[in-house]
């Protein structure tokens, strides 16, 4: 690859008083997301090292972002970003797929001449791309960048969804004949939410969620229409037996958190809230192409967890990848 015209564009490191011209870049790139605003990725700045950076044209427009911080675990490798599921080069329209080489090169050399030794790079899936937009994918390719990571999330295309399997339409039909269930869709119930997700994800991991019940009141009062929990309740409303946390963004509506109580599983309370949601899909999402489940894997994909994908793969659901590439820097 050609030595990138410094004229073409100049590369400047974040600062806080960028967050503006961030946030308004973000809204016109090809991969927006309330993920990438800088309230979402500032509420936990205390735990990294930001290292993002911005792309200004000669003219001054600001062409691209570049979300990144440095690793939590090792301080000479740098994140696109250790605080999100995905991210990369964010560009806007006028992006082309040379100028798009010449920006990832570029910050590789930034990287390098700041002591970093390795750059992660996290791309966001096409599926929340709203127009073409992989022209980083392409500059990862002639940089040499090597997958390193590779995640299994399960995904329901909106437009063109399969039949679910026999075994979720009977659990459908089990949880409508319990009286009194109910569906809600209010932020009140989080805490309750959040205890009980806790205690699942605790008995049966030995995790914890990664935000805490304070963080996740905070995000979601910032965002209101792009972090909406949905929970079931059995016993006139009395008893909250299930629920999903639920992120939305332009393209997708994604399911962050899940969880069901003994009760729930045994009556099928998920396989009806994931029914009453798709068949409401409009109103609760309206323009989202794709419902996606999440990951199904561990430890950076080597492990599959069949059980879960084979519940998610019951809705229709099919599998998009989550990837990470590491580049080596300095040697180019």
């Amino acid at each position: 690859m050609s030595d990138y015209d410094e004229q073409a564009f100049t590369l400047q490191s974040y600062t806080p008083d960028a967050a503006e011209v961030w946030n308004a870049c973000v809204a016109q790139t090809r991969s927006a997301s309330f993920l990438f605003f800088r309230a979402y990725m500032d509420y936990h700045a205390s735990r990294f090292t930001d290292a993002s950076l911005l792309f200004y044209a000669r003219r001054g427009q600001l062409l691209a972002v570049l979300p990144a911080c440095q690793s939590p675990a090792d301080t000479s490798v740098v994140v696109s970003h250790a605080g999100l599921t995905y991210g990369g080069l964010l560009t806007t329209s006028a992006v082309t797929t040379s100028l798009a080489c010449h920006m990832l090169r570029a910050a590789c050399r930034h990287y390098a001449a700041q002591g970093y030794r390795e750059f992660i790079y996290k791309p966001a899936p096409y599926i929340y791309k709203e127009y073409p937009a992989e022209e980083d994918l392409y500059a990862l390719f002639r940089l040499k960048g090597r997958l390193c990571t590779r995640a299994a999330s399960s995904v329901i295309s909106l437009a063109q969804p399969l039949p679910w399997s026999t075994l979720r339409r009977r659990k459908v039909r089990k949880a409508a004949s319990q009286p009194a269930l109910v569906v809600e869709s209010d932020a009140a119930h989080v805490a309750a939410f959040w205890q009980l997700l806790d205690v699942v994800l605790s008995t049966r991991h030995g995790v914890h969620p990664v935000h805490t019940l304070a963080e996740m009141q905070m995000l979601m009062e910032s965002f209101p229409r792009d972090i909406r929990l949905f929970t079931v309740h059995v016993g006139n409303g009395k008893r909250l037996c299930a629920g999903c946390l639920m992120y939305f963004t332009r393209c997708v509506a994604h399911v962050q958190y899940i969880a069901a109580s003994d009760e729930g599983r045994a009556i099928g309370a998920l396989d009806y809230l994931f029914s009453h949601l798709l068949a409401h899909i409009e109103q609760v999402a309206p323009g989202s192409r794709y419902f996606d489940f999440g990951i199904s894997t561990e430890q950076g994909g080597s492990v599959l967890n069949e059980g879960l994908i084979f519940q998610k793969e019951g809705y229709g659901a099919r599998t998009v990848c989550y990837d990470s590439y590491v580049l080596p820097l300095g040697q180019d």
